[in-house]
């Protein structure tokens, strides 16, 4: 009978060209790793190997590599898996969201889950939300928070709906034009070189999207956006919500040609059952995205 761990040896073996190294990787004795080799050969009835040296594969050496590969990974991502559910015990919780999401609505949701599971250790990420979606994907996080237009098909759990504005700073451009009474339109961007995130997609303005082809400065974190109107490299759009977040240097203006409104959307992988911590966490969430600010639809 072939056994996995016949197969790990082998492979083992394969990849490193000698016994001696595979006996190194392994932390066994050669002889040990000889007589593994020979019972997986006599399981097999035929040579994996051209010499003793065990530095070249025959054909059926290379074809078994390539099964014993596929076996040992199969068998290494259950073991992590496993390992996660254990976890679960106390509770580990993956959430990769997007940047402005870590600096409004998660601050809030994971001290009122701690008031609750205190046990329970979190891992945050902030990346865009292509880069969510994909994590959720490959199962490298639990839970996934993502940005999307009001009109984009539907997808998860909407658990906050914002308005979209131009962030400025209030004694540049765009600030002095407001002050003196122009109206907050998506063309005061052109008063000011545009810093391109991708919440500028969200807004359906073909004066916009001029202005991002033109631009040469994008970014993606909240944070670093902020800094960067804040330094005088031009301004920027993000969430309405964003506001309490700013210093007093910086203001928003929400134009109405269109309105453009910003939804955040929980999702998570439907082929996989959630933790008991990650469902917990998804229902805090949950939560406070019922008490968060919402705005009406554009009509």
């Amino acid at each position: 009978m072939i056994k996995l761990e016949m197969l790990r040896v082998f492979r083992t073996v394969a990849e490193h060209g000698s016994l001696a190294g595979a006996s190194a990787a392994l932390g066994r004795t050669p002889s040990a790793v000889s007589m593994m080799l020979a019972q997986l050969e006599e399981n097999i009835g035929a040579p994996l190997f051209e010499t003793d040296r065990k530095n070249r594969l025959t054909k059926l050496g290379e074809g078994v590599l390539t099964e014993a590969v596929r076996a040992t990974d199969v068998f290494s991502s259950s073991s992590e898996t496993i390992r996660r559910l254990t976890n679960s015990i106390a509770g580990i919780v993956r959430v990769a969201a997007v940047p402005s999401v870590t600096i409004t609505l998660l601050p809030g949701a994971i001290a009122a889950f701690r008031s609750i599971r205190p046990e329970v250790r979190l891992e945050i990420s902030d990346v865009d939300s292509a880069s969510v979606r994909r994590r959720i994907r490959l199962d490298e996080a639990d839970i996934g928070i993502v940005s999307a237009g009001a009109d984009d098909p539907g997808e998860g759990v909407t658990i906050l709906r914002d308005r979209l504005g131009i962030v400025h700073r209030l004694n540049g451009p765009i600030g002095h034009a407001l002050a003196s009474g122009a109206e907050a339109s998506w063309r005061l961007l052109g008063l000011e070189p545009l810093i391109v995130n991708p919440l500028c997609r969200l807004v359906d303005s073909d004066w916009l999207a001029g202005l991002q082809e033109k631009s040469n400065l994008e970014a993606r974190n909240t944070t670093a956006l902020l800094s960067f109107v804040r330094d005088g490299l031009g301004a920027t759009v993000l969430p309405e919500s964003a506001i309490a977040h700013m210093s007093d240097r910086l203001g928003v203006a929400v134009a109405s040609d269109p309105v453009a409104i910003r939804e955040l959307r929980m999702i998570r992988n439907p082929d996989r059952r959630p933790s008991p911590a990650a469902q917990e966490f998804w229902d805090a969430l949950a939560a406070m995205g019922t008490h968060a600010p919402d705005v009406p639809p554009p009509t």
